[in-house]
C-alpha cells in the first residue's frame, strides 16, 4: 500500500484530534463544581453532563467507524471536528443544565464521529510495518493532553469561569478542520453497494448505551440490585439478537475479516482488561493517596505524575520495542507491569515515600503505554485498509467501556458507596481487596496478550488485506489517492 501524499500532516490530524477529545474529559472535571454552583444543579445532573457523553460516544463509535469505512474517513473527522467544536460552544452558552447534559450527548456523537477517523488515517497513510512510531507518538500526545487537562482546566475555571473550558474547543476544532482539508490520503475504491445495515446498527447501538448504562449505575446500586441485573439481561440479550442478525447480513456492522480475526479480537479483550484495571486504580488511588497517606490535592497530583511521564517516555520505547521483539511479548511485558503497578497500589500505607509511591506509579505507566501501543499498532496494522475505520470504532469502545468495568469493580467492593468512605488506617485498608481485584482484571489480559502474532512488527510488511479476511469477501482492494 502507498503512503499518503503528506502522511506526516495525516500524522498531525490524528494526534490534534485525539488531543482534543483527551483534553475536553479531563478539564470537565476541573469545570464540574463550578458549573453545578452556576447553573444550581444537584450532583446526579452533574454526574450526568459525563455519562451522557459517555453513553453516546460508546454507542455510535463503531458505527462511524463503519460510515467512515464507506464515505471517507477525512469527511467523517471534518464533520466530527466541527459538530464537536460547535456542540462545545453550544454548551458554553447553556442557560440550564438540561441544555448542558443535552449539549454533552450531541458532543458525544459528534467524539464518535471524530475517533475512528484518527485512527484509520493512520492505516491509510503508513504501511502497517511502519506504524508504530505513529501510534506511538499519538499515545504520548493523549498522555500530555490528559495530564495537561486538570491544569489548563484550573487556569481557565479560575480566571475565566466553567464556560471558559468549552470555548477552548471551538478554535481548536477549526484548526484541526483547516488542517483536514489538506490531507490527502488513500483510500481503497468501494467494492459493491455496501449499503448502510440500519437493523443491525440499530442493536449494536442499542447493545453498547445499555451496557454502558448499566456499568456507569454500578456504584451506586451494586451488582446484585435489580436494575443492574435486568441491564445485563437486556445487553446478553441484545448482543444475541446482534450476533444472529450480522451471520445473515449482507454487508454487516462489523464485517467478517474483523470478527474472526484473531489479533483484532485478542487486542480489543486486551485494552478492555488492561484500561478496566488501570482506570479502577486510579479511581482508588484519590481515596489512597488522600485518605490513607493524607496528602492534600496538589501533593496527590504530584504523587502521580510519574504515572504520565512514563505514559509519554514509554510510548516511544514501547515502539521500539514492538519492532524488535514482536507484539506478543511486548503485550505480555505491558501486562505484566500493569498487574504489577496496581498490585503494588494496594502495599502503600502511611509509612510509603515519595520514592515509593512515584516508582508504582511510573511502572503502572510504563505498562499501559506498552499496553496501548502494542494493541493499537496491531489492531490497526493487521485491518484490512477498506476496514480501517471500524476496527478503529472498535479500539475506541473497547478504551470507553474498559475504564467504566473497572470503576465498577472497584467502587463496588469498597466499604459501602465512594462517597461513603471514610478515613483509612493502615491497620484495616479497605482499598486493598479492590485493587487486588484490579490487578486480577488486568492479569487476564496475560491470554489474550499470548494470542497476538509472535514475531517482529518489521517482519510483518505485506499488506494483510487478503490474509486477513477469510470469507467469501472481495480480495486486495484498488487503491487510489485523493481526499476523504
Amino acid at each position: 500500500m502507498t503512503g499518503a501524499a503528506r502522511p506526516h500532516l495525516a500524522l498531525l490530524v490524528s494526534v490534534a484530534g485525539a488531543v482534543i477529545v483527551a483534553l475536553d474529559g479531563t478539564v470537565l472535571l476541573v469545570a464540574q463544581p463550578s458549573l453545578q454552583r452556576d447553573l444550581g444543579a444537584t450532583v446526579a445532573q452533574v454526574q450526568w453532563t459525563s455519562t451522557g457523553y459517555l453513553l453516546a460516544v460508546a454507542a455510535f463509535l463503531v458505527v462511524a467507524g463503519r460510515l467512515g469505512d464507506r464515505y471517507g474517513h477525512l469527511r467523517l473527522l471534518f464533520v466530527g471536528v466541527l459538530g464537536f467544536g460547535a456542540a462545545s460552544a453550544g454548551i458554553a452558552l447553556a442557560p440550564h443544565i438540561g441544555w448542558v447534559i443535552g449539549l454533552r450527548a450531541v458532543q458525544g456523537v459528534f467524539g464518535a464521529l471524530l475517533q475512528p477517523a484518527t485512527l484509520a488515517l493512520l492505516r491509510l497513510s503508513y504501511p502497517p510495518h511502519r506504524l508504530s512510531t505513529p501510534v506511538a507518538l499519538r499515545t504520548s500526545a493523549i498522555a500530555v493532553a490528559a495530564g495537561a487537562g486538570p491544569v489548563l482546566g484550573g487556569v481557565l475555571v479560575e480566571q475565566l469561569g466553567w464556560r471558559a473550558v468549552f470555548w477552548v474547543n471551538l478554535p481548536l476544532a477549526l484548526v484541526i478542520a483547516a488542517l483536514a482539508l489538506a490531507v490527502r490520503a488513500p483510500m481503497p475504491e468501494r467494492v459493491g453497494t455496501q449499503r448502510p445495515d440500519l437493523a443491525g446498527a440499530t442493536l449494536l447501538v442499542s447493545s453498547l448505551a445499555v451496557l454502558v448504562h448499566t456499568l456507569a449505575e454500578v456504584p451506586s446500586r451494586g451488582w446484585a440490585a435489580p436494575p443492574t441485573l435486568l441491564g445485563l439481561v437486556a445487553v446478553v440479550g441484545l448482543a444475541a439478537a446482534l450476533v444472529a442478525h450480522e451471520r445473515r447480513a449482507a454487508q454487516p456492522i462489523v464485517p467478517a475479516a474483523v470478527a474472526r480475526s484473531t489479533s483484532v479480537t485478542a487486542s480489543m479483550v486486551l485494552l478492555l482488561v488492561t484500561g478496566g484495571g488501570m482506570f479502577g486504580a486510579l479511581f482508588l488511588a484519590n481515596f489512597l493517596l488522600q485518605d490513607l497517606l493524607r496528602l492534600d490535592p496538589l501533593a496527590s497530583g504530584l504523587r502521580v505524575l510519574p504515572l504520565t511521564a512514563l505514559m509519554v517516555l514509554g510510548a516511544p520505547a514501547a515502539s521500539a520495542a514492538l519492532r524488535r521483539y514482536g507484539p506478543r511479548r511486548t503485550a505480555i511485558a505491558g501486562t505484566l507491569l500493569v498487574t504489577l503497578g496496581i498490585a503494588g497500589l494496594s502495599r502503600l500505607d502511611q509509612t510509603s515515600t515519595w520514592a515509593v509511591t512515584g516508582v508504582t506509579f511510573a511502572v503502572l505507566g510504563a505498562g499501559f503505554a506498552t499496553v496501548m501501543v502494542t494493541a493499537t499498532g496491531t489492531v490497526v496494522g493487521d485491518a484490512p485498509p477498506e476496514y480501517a475505520g471500524v476496527v478503529g470504532g472498535l479500539k475506541q469502545t473497547a478504551m470507553n467501556i474498559g475504564p467504566t468495568l473497572g470503576i465498577a469493580v472497584a467502587a463496588s467492593m469498597m466499604h459501602g458507596t465512594p462517597a461513603a468512605v471514610g478515613p483509612l488506617t493502615t491497620s484495616a485498608p479497605p482499598l486493598e481487596p479492590a485493587l487486588l481485584a484490579l490487578a486480577g482484571l488486568s492479569a487476564l489480559g496475560l491470554l489474550p496478550a499470548s494470542l497476538l502474532p509472535p514475531g517482529p512488527a518489521a517482519g510483518r510488511t505485506r499488506d494483510t488485506t487478503a490474509s486477513a479476511d477469510p470469507g467469501p469477501h472481495p480480495v486486495g482492494p484498488r487503491e487510489r489517492t485523493g481526499g476523504s
